[in-house]
C-alpha cells in the first residue's frame, strides 16, 4: 500500500494510517465434511504496528453425533501445536491483555490490541464439542503479517517560470512492506508540529497559525500555492523570518538631571529582540501590578520598592530592581580628546623629540668633555710634581760623586 505527497522542503515527515481495527474480506476458505467446517473471511492480513487487527472465522458442526446431541465446548485460536497440544493465545504471555476471543453465533473473532512485528504469524482458530470425536481446526489458518510504514524521497529540480527559481521538488512516498488495506487514510504530519499548526484560508488570504511555540520553530517560512492546470504554482520572494526566544527582559533605569524642583525616574522593560507592538507590559512592584506600558515613572524608589516587568500572558520576567541595586552611584567624569586636538598634541610630541633629543646628546657630550678636560689637567699636575723631584736626586747624587773624588786626590 502506499501513499504519496509532495514537499517543497526537507523535513521531518510522518505517515500514520487513520484507522483502528484492520478488518480484510478476500477469499473465503472452507474446510468441509459431514457438516463439519471452518471458513475464515482471508488467508492474509497487513496490519500496522501499534494497531489493532481482527481475524474472524465462521464454524459449523452437525448437531447430533452417532445419534447423540453435539454441543461446542471450546473455542480458542493458536498459533504453536505439537504433540497434539494446542497453546491457547489467551494463556501465551507474549498475547497477556493484549487478545480477545469474540464469539457469537458460529463467528469467532480474534482481537489482536497493539501490534508488535513478532505478532506476524499464522493464526488457526480450533473448536472442541462435548463428544470425543467432536473437534476441528481450520488447517489453513490466516497468515497475518505486521509492517510499519517508511517514508521515501524522491526529489527533482526545477526552472519553472511559476516556481521559485531553482526551486527543488521532493516527492514523499509512504510505503510498507505489505499491502495495507485500501479504506484506510493516510496522514502526513511534521512531528514537530502535529497538532500546533493550522492553516487557516479564505477570500485569497492564507494564515499560519502556530501554537505552543518553541525555539526550536525559529525558521523561514514561505508561503505556496499550486493551481490546478500544469505548471500553476507560485511561491513568494517574500519569506517570513520568525525568532523565537527568551526576551530576556531587563529594567532599565533613567533619572532626572539635578533639579530640587522636579526629580523622576523612569523604568524601561527592554527585551533582547524587538517584539511586536500589541503585546502588553506588566509592572510589579512587590509582585503587585502597578502600570500596564512599556515604560514606567516614579518620583523615587523607596527603600522597600521591588521592581520587574513582565509580558502579559507570558511567564519570562525580568530581574527585579530594588533599592540596594538602583542606588546611586559616584559620578565620574572622563574626558576623550577630539580629532583636531589628538593631531596638536602629536605634532607638539614630535617637536618636543625632534628638539629635546639634540639637546640631550649635546648637554651629555658637554659633560663628558669637560670631565675628560679636568681628568687630563690633573694628570699634566702630577707628572710635572714627578720632574720636579726628580733633578734634586741627581744633583745629590752628583755632589756626593765630586766629594769623593776630591778626597781621592787629596790620599794621593
Amino acid at each position: 500500500m502506499q501513499s504519496q505527497t509532495r514537499a517543497a522542503a526537507t523535513m521531518s515527515v510522518t505517515a500514520a494510517a487513520s484507522g483502528f481495527v484492520v478488518l480484510l474480506l478476500t477469499v473465503t476458505v472452507v474446510q468441509c465434511e459431514n457438516g463439519w467446517d471452518v471458513s475464515y473471511t482471508s488467508t492474509e492480513i497487513c496490519a500496522l504496528r501499534g494497531s489493532t487487527v481482527d481475524i474472524t472465522c465462521t464454524y459449523t458442526y452437525p448437531s447430533t453425533v452417532n445419534n447423540l446431541d453435539n454441543s461446542v465446548q471450546e473455542t480458542f485460536w493458536f498459533i504453536q501445536e505439537s504433540n497434539g497440544i494446542y497453546v491457547d493465545l489467551r494463556t501465551d504471555p507474549e498475547y497477556s491483555g493484549r487478545v480477545e476471543n469474540l464469539c457469537e453465533n458460529n463467528k469467532c473473532t480474534l482481537r489482536i490490541n497493539n501490534l508488535t512485528e513478532s505478532d506476524s504469524a499464522v493464526y488457526k482458530f480450533r473448536f472442541t464439542t462435548n463428544q470425543p470425536t467432536g473437534s476441528l481446526t481450520g488447517s489453513a489458518g490466516v497468515t497475518l503479517s505486521v509492517t510499519d510504514l517508511h517514508v521515501q524521497v524522491s526529489r527533482s529540480e526545477t526552472d519553472d517560470y511559476y516556481y521559485h527559481p531553482r526551486y527543488f521538488e521532493a516527492e514523499l512516498r509512504c510505503q510498507s512492506s505489505c499491502r495495507l488495506p485500501d479504506h484506510l487514510n493516510f496522514v502526513w504530519t511534521v512531528p514537530e508540529y502535529s497538532g500546533r499548526v493550522e492553516n487557516l484560508c479564505g477570500n485569497n488570504k492564507c494564515t499560519l497559525r502556530i501554537s505552543n511555540l518553541t525555539e526550536s520553530d525559529s525558521a523561514v517560512y514561505e508561503f505556496r500555492f499550486r493551481a490546478s492546470q500544469p505548471g500553476g504554482g507560485y511561491s513568494s520572494d517574500t519569506r517570513v523570518t520568525l525568532s523565537v526566544t527568551d526576551p530576556q527582559l531587563q529594567v532599565h533605569v533613567r533619572r532626572s538631571t539635578a533639579n530640587p524642583y522636579s526629580t523622576w525616574i523612569e523604568l524601561t522593560c527592554h527585551s533582547r529582540c524587538q517584539l511586536p507592538d500589541h503585546l502588553s507590559y506588566v509592572w510589579y512592584n512587590n509582585n503587585k501590578p502597578v502600570g500596564r506600558k512599556k515604560y514606567f515613572h516614579l518620583q523615587h524608589l523607596e527603600a522597600e520598592d521591588s521592581y520587574h516587568c513582565a509580558i502579559e500572558g507570558h511567564s519570562f520576567p525580568s530581574p527585579t530592581l530594588d533599592y540596594s541595586s538602583d542606588a546611586p552611584k559616584v559620578p565620574t567624569v572622563s574626558a576623550s580628546p577630539s580629532g583636531k586636538s589628538v593631531i596638536i598634541l602629536n605634532i607638539i610630541r614630535v617637536t618636543l623629540v625632534v628638539v629635546l633629543v639634540p639637546v640631550l646628546v649635546w648637554t651629555l657630550w658637554s659633560r663628558m668633555k669637560k670631565t675628560l678636560s679636568l681628568k687630563s689637567e690633573a694628570n699634566e699636575a702630577v707628572e710635572m710634581m714627578e720632574l720636579d723631584n726628580c733633578p734634586e736626586y741627581e744633583n745629590d747624587a752628583a755632589a756626593a760623586q765630586t766629594e769623593d773624588t776630591e778626597e781621592q786626590e787629596d790620599l794621593v
